[in-house]
């Protein structure tokens, strides 16, 4: 949706993109903030790429089903970006934090057996 994966990372927070900043990795055009941001994701892109291919990690767990994320409701768990769905009254990270360990272990499975398709 146009964010710096890697402002995630280095300033804990979602910030946008700039059209000057892309880069097209796997097919997926990624926007970054900075020339030095743009650099950092080019010397190792598997650090900052968002996990299930940035879809709801909470969705993905729960049921393997593919939703849509805002942007600025995420979480970074051992050095990865999970991204979470959060309108209509209802942020899936809080759902998520309540059962992190089952929903991590399950939407790993989920994942993989999507990429396989």
């Amino acid at each position: 949706q146009g964010y710096d994966a890697v402002s995630y990372f280095t300033n804990n927070k979602a910030i946008k993109g700039k059209p000057e900043f892309q880069f097209n990795y796997k097919g997926i055009i990624y926007y970054f903030s900075s020339e030095k941001n743009k650099t950092l994701f080019l010397k190792s892109p598997m650090t900052y790429e968002p996990q299930y291919g940035g879809w709801c990690a909470y969705a993905i767990g729960k049921t393997g089903e593919k939703v849509k994320i805002n942007p600025t409701t995420f979480k970074i768990i051992n050095n990865k970006l999970y991204l979470f769905y959060n309108a209509n009254f209802t942020n899936t990270l809080k759902l998520w934090n309540k059962n992190e360990l089952a929903l991590h272990k399950k939407a790993d499975i989920y994942w993989n057996n999507l990429i396989k398709e």
